[in-house]
């Protein structure tokens, strides 16, 4: 009996320490936003240890989009995890979703299995080719002028961070193209083959048709990444991108044969360039050379690029948009 007891007593004092140390770990995770992803992911499964969910994988395959909803609601549900939460993005990830979400302000992965019913340590894949690691460089804040500024935007085309800023940028392009050389440098393609086969499209349509070229990039935006990366489908990319590019006037057949022949070598060449630059993340823009952190929108963009004329153009008078991009993240 005496036992019994002295077991309930440390089952008691255990309940209340994860009660207590879940309460003082949220409070961390609101005044360090640099150890949020640690916390909230380990706070959340830590969750699931003690409501219990259900989990397990039990082959019932739900869609990216109600896994990233079961995350909210499982967080919505718990009161020592309830904070500001919503979905910003949800896709598969190899055998897991990828989910995404708003946590009191910050963007914090997660991983889910395929029904949606735990969430798990993301599993790294051996077979998987990791970025390379980048040299470390001094931030610089000011960036210098020069008579006709060049302005480089490094990116993964299917970053939703970097589709944030390319639509923006790509405003300021038509406002300045004729004073200033703008370039968009697909880097990386972590989200699989769909992604190479779509750098490839934009390094080469900047190689064979560069006055087109921003025309494309504002339609991929637009149109081509809300439907394929949703699908992560490389014959949805590809025939999107022939159409799109028909309907500006780009001769598609050239630009998919660069891609065969010359796709490969092209991005070789893209990824030697963010080494070179340090570039750490998917958007970094470079504005003669020097790292410049803007706000994601096209007015932002305007004044950072007018700001490195040794003469501004008359252009830089006009007021673009600024609305700011929903999230700030990284790829």
């Amino acid at each position: 009996m005496e036992d019994k007891k002295k077991g309930e007593d440390i089952k008691e004092k255990k309940e209340d320490y994860v009660e207590i140390s879940v309460g003082k770990h949220l409070g961390k995770v609101r005044k360090n936003p640099w150890i949020a992803s640690t916390l909230v992911l380990g706070l959340l499964v830590l969750g699931l240890l003690i409501f219990g969910n259900g989990g397990g994988t039990t082959g019932n395959v739900v869609t990216a989009e109600e896994a990233g909803q079961k995350v909210v609601a499982f967080i919505n549900s718990n009161p020592d995890l309830a904070g500001e939460v919503s979905v910003v993005s949800s896709e598969q990830d190899g055998q897991f979703y990828k989910v995404v979400i708003n946590y009191d302000g910050q963007n914090v992965p997660v991983y889910t299995t395929l029904d949606g019913g735990s969430l798990v340590n993301k599993v790294a894949d051996l077979n998987e080719q990791p970025l390379p690691a980048q040299p470390s460089q001094p931030e610089q804040t000011e960036v210098p002028k020069s008579d006709r500024p060049k302005v480089e935007l490094f990116i993964w085309s299917y970053c939703p961070y970097g589709v944030q800023a390319q639509g923006p940028l790509a405003e300021v392009v038509s406002l300045l193209s004729e004073n200033a050389d703008f370039e968009a440098v697909m880097y990386h393609d972590g989200h699989g083959a769909y992604e190479t086969q779509q750098n490839k499209i934009q390094a080469c349509i900047q190689k064979l048709d560069p006055e087109n070229y921003w025309n494309y990039a504002a339609g991929f935006v637009e149109n081509i990444y809300p439907k394929c990366g949703s699908s992560r489908d490389i014959e949805c990319d590809k025939t999107e991108s022939i159409s799109l590019m028909d309907s500006l006037g780009i001769d598609s057949a050239s630009v998919m044969s660069c891609v065969e022949s010359e796709g490969a070598g092209l991005l070789s060449a893209s990824v030697e360039r963010a080494q070179s630059n340090g570039v750490q993340g998917s958007p970094t823009l470079l504005i003669n050379g020097v790292k410049a952190n803007v706000a994601r929108n096209a007015e932002a963009f305007k004044t950072a690029v007018c700001s490195a004329f040794n003469e501004a153009p008359a252009e830089c008078s006009e007021t673009l948009s600024s609305s700011a991009a929903a999230q700030a993240g990284n790829c």
